[in-house]
């Protein structure tokens, strides 16, 4: 049977297919929405003193049909409170996470592995 073209644009967009987001792109949204919150640190990458960019946080995502769980790790700006910090994290990721994805955050576990002091410069 052949379908007119017409019948396809206004069919139901559920209708027309599945769609299916990857687990390493909801991972990569729940790392780039952590970066984002004040207090939270990007930190130098180096192996046997060579520079090898920066790292920030790191997450492991389970995801379902419309909940997921996040295990995140960070580093933080010393001296941040960290309960303040992780609790706008926590904020901050699900609504990225809804807006992007439709998905809702079942569980969020967060291992604070760090704080580092903000560098200045030095004059000489």
């Amino acid at each position: 049977m052949t379908v007119a073209p017409e019948r396809i644009a206004s069919a139901d967009p559920a209708e027309r297919g599945r769609l299916e987001i990857s687990d390493t792109v909801v991972r990569k949204i729940v790392e780039h929405a952590t970066d984002q919150v004040p207090g939270t640190v990007r930190s130098a990458r180096r192996v046997a003193g060579v520079g090898l960019g920066e790292s920030g946080s790191s997450a492991k995502v389970a995801v379902g049909d419309e909940l997921m769980d996040v295990r995140l790790e960070l580093a933080l700006r010393y001296p941040a409170p960290i309960g303040d910090v992780v609790a706008r994290v926590r904020e901050r990721v699900g609504e990225e996470i809804t807006r992007i994805t439709g998905l809702r955050v079942r569980t969020f576990d967060v291992t604070v592995s760090g704080l580092h002091h903000e560098q200045t410069a030095r004059l000489h």
